[in-house]
């Protein structure tokens, strides 16, 4: 599947604005067909956004259940006899869509796109409903997981995210026309030796019967730099400009589907970052050299939009990762807005890539999330059919995101149970799945303090140790030389893996504008002494190839006695003021730089 883009063959047009939105706690509108009519006694509700905190009521805040969206479009007149197709780049957490009366696509999976070919169902120039059937209920077999449970008050969704379950139509909606004869995919491969690049390419096309594959490309200054035709094959580019961190060079590489005569029937166009990635021993190398990752774990999260892709969040928040100094992020804990990894390709951000598989740990609770009391892998549980979506949760992941440079490493899971049986029966299977997938780049998952060194059954298939650890917070509270000292001791264990070590997550909750003589929890003094304390012990291991402060930002997370107005760990607060960590981050990666 490839993004709806504008080329000399194809055209899009974006359906974002305002549709009508219903919600449907009794989930009648299916049977009742909603889909066959305009809704009624429905509101109005932008998209992309998500919908909870765009309406002033607790009940529309912690709705799960079906969510229906809808509106009228007309298609262009200009667009008769081509191939019309509607897009959607994410539905929270799964979506059915109609067209007038016809269902045209199902979808699960919250944070990648799906679409229908609507060609037979469509006139050029006629108007048409479109309605979309979204639903934001977490089940075990959903990807992430949560129950819906009993209480005297009702029924009531739990999930063991820690984070605000924000849903709906977060992202664009487009119709787009391509040619009948089409490139259907892509996928690239570059390396270099010396001053001389090299990309692969591999294309996918349909009704190209009689008709070629020809491929072209241009510099930055659109200069035609090589040329090659077939469906794969390589291309050479003298005096290779890499993309590298901090330097996101970018070479447009045109795919074309011509026929005897020379003329093109199809278009498509691709940004492509010449760069290599490695793991060698314990070290990370992006073309050839050490690389150290200097950043944090993000969240699409701010307030009002809720997770809504906004452009002009975007183009702010990298500009606060450039002043301070980070040079890589962590989507975590599921896939970002395709636009972000554009940027990131743009501006040499570097990225690890993660699925939306946060919460499978029934072992993780207290005050934060509660106690669950559920075992995490079984047959009524997370099961056979969990891994199944979650299988297709990595594959859809790569497929869109496998040509992005910035992207050096999947993530297939956030703090899951690893020291288990059947965690390592139910992860098995899951790395052979990303490898198949994608060959080129190292996976890993996210380990989590409950399976420390010596006890996880998973980092085994792992080419990358990602840790996320509380030294000094959720453990040794507020004593950080007892911190300093079992951290050090545990992070000794794993450097003797021989594998590359990241620190994924660390970090301390921590109120703006709350201050101490002495460092104590919560104050921002705290905060810096605790990030101290972690780089000393990072500092000390060969091993550790970087440290992703948790969070950037502030964020908003379910209600709870842990979290006051949501998790404070941010460096920056929920609207982007710096704490006093962020001048001594800055410091210290500026520095380094």
């Amino acid at each position: 599947m490839l993004r709806p883009q504008d080329t000399a063959t194809r055209e899009r047009k974006n359906l974002d604005g305002l549709w009508s939105f219903k919600l449907d706690s009794e989930a009648a509108g299916r049977d009742n067909r909603w889909y066959g009519a305009p809704l009624t006694e429905a509101r109005d509700m932008a998209v992309p956004a998500s919908f909870n905190d765009l309406v002033a009521d607790a009940s529309v805040r912690d709705y799960f259940g079906d969510i229906w969206y809808q509106r009228t479009i007309r298609v262009p007149r200009g667009w008769d006899g081509q191939r019309i197709v509607l897009h959607f780049e994410s539905a929270t957490h799964r979506a059915t869509v109609w067209l007038d009366d016809h269902e045209v696509v199902s979808h699960e999976g919250g944070y990648t796109p799906f679409e229908a070919d609507i060609t037979h169902l469509v006139e050029a120039g006629q108007e048409m409903r479109i309605t979309a059937l979204v639903n934001n209920t977490l089940t075990f077999q959903s990807i992430p997981p949560g129950v819906i449970e009993k209480t005297p008050s009702g029924a009531t969704q739990r999930y063991w995210h820690d984070f605000f379950n924000y849903a709906g139509l977060h992202r664009s909606v487009w119709l787009s026309a391509t040619p009948q004869a089409r490139i259907e995919d892509l996928t690239v491969t570059t390396t270099f030796s010396g001053t001389t690049g090299s990309i692969g390419w591999a294309a996918d096309a349909t009704d190209q019967d009689e008709l070629d594959v020809a491929v072209v490309l241009r510099d930055a200054e659109g200069v035609e730099v090589a040329t090659g035709s077939g469906v794969s094959g390589s291309l050479e580019v003298q005096d290779v400009h890499l993309w590298a961190p901090g330097d996101g060079y970018l070479y447009d590489l045109e795919v074309q589907l011509v026929d005897d005569a020379g003329q093109v029937l199809d278009s498509i166009h691709q940004n492509i970052g010449i760069r290599t990635v490695e793991v060698r021993g314990t070290q990370f190398l992006i073309n050839g050299k050490p690389f150290y990752f200097k950043g944090f774990g993000m969240h699409e999260d701010h307030a009002v939009i809720g997770k809504a892709h906004n452009n002009a969040h975007v183009i702010n928040d990298f500009e606060l990762l450039n002043w301070i100094g980070a040079n890589s992020l962590r989507t975590s804990h599921y896939p970002y807005s395709e636009d972000v990894l554009d940027y990131a390709d743009k501006h040499g951000m570097v990225v690890i890539d993660e699925t939306a598989a946060v919460g499978l740990n029934m072992g993780l609770g207290g005050g934060i999330v509660g106690s669950q009391g559920y075992t995490t892998f079984s047959l009524d549980t997370i099961n056979d059919s969990t891994r199944e979506v979650h299988a297709q949760a990595i594959r859809e992941l790569i497929a869109r995101d496998k040509n992005h440079p910035s992207v050096v490493l999947w993530s297939i899971a956030n703090e899951p149970e690893s020291h288990t049986e059947g965690a390592e029966t139910y992860f098995r299977p899951l790395f052979e799945v990303t490898r198949q997938a994608d060959p080129t780049r190292p996976v890993g998952f996210v380990n989590v303090g409950l399976a420390p060194h010596g006890t996880c059954r998973v980092s085994q298939f792992a080419d990358v140790i990602m840790l996320n650890r509380y030294y000094g917070w959720y453990e040794n509270t507020g004593d950080l030389a007892g911190a300093e000292i079992a951290w050090t001791a545990e992070l000794q264990g794993w450097s003797s893996e021989g594998k590359p070590i990241v620190i994924t997550e660390y970090g301390a909750d921590t109120l703006s504008g709350n201050h101490s003589l002495t460092p104590q929890p919560w104050s921002e003094e705290y905060q810096v002494d605790y990030l101290d304390m972690n780089h000393r012990v990072f500092d000390a291991c060969n091993a550790v190839v970087g440290e992703h402060v948790w969070n950037f930002a502030d964020f908003a997370t379910t209600s709870g006695i842990m979290r006051v107005d949501g998790n404070k760990k941010g460096i920056f607060t929920r609207d982007r003021r710096p704490k006093s960590a962020a001048f001594a981050l800055r410091r210290r990666w500026n520095k380094e730089a």
